[in-house]
């Protein structure tokens, strides 16, 4: 079973930065690949970014691409999303989760699914 817990979260104006950390319970095949996800009220959920662990290949969804990046401290079992040039659209609860499959966590399915922290980014 592996625990995920999310932290940096915040409120914060329109072109301002946040670090989001997500630390995992154990770092195994089970998280073997790791992403970040949001959701807001009304809409489904969004796939943001993806990790492979194993030699760190990154994976953007669309809306974020240029602007956030994913990354990993192996050591901590640690996953990190930096955000950069925040956008109101980009308020919502952002998840960390973890899997086996990178092709799942993709199309938005994963193993494991941590609490969520909440991004409010204002105009």
């Amino acid at each position: 079973q592996v625990q995920l817990a999310e932290s940096g979260g915040g409120s914060v104006q329109a072109g301002g930065s946040l670090r989001l950390s997500c630390v995992t319970s154990e770092y195994t095949a089970i998280s073997a690949c790791m992403g970040w996800f949001r959701q807001t009220p009304g809409k489904e959920r969004e796939w943001v970014a993806a990790i492979y662990r194993h030699g760190g290949s990154r994976y953007y969804g669309n809306s974020v691409k240029g602007r956030f990046t994913i990354s990993q401290d192996i050591a901590k079992n640690t996953v990190y999303l930096q955000m950069n040039s925040l956008e109101p659209e980009d308020t919502a609860v952002y998840y960390c989760a973890a899997g086996v499959s990178l092709a799942r966590l993709l199309n938005g399915d994963a193993d494991y699914w941590g609490q969520g922290t909440e991004v409010n980014v204002s105009s």
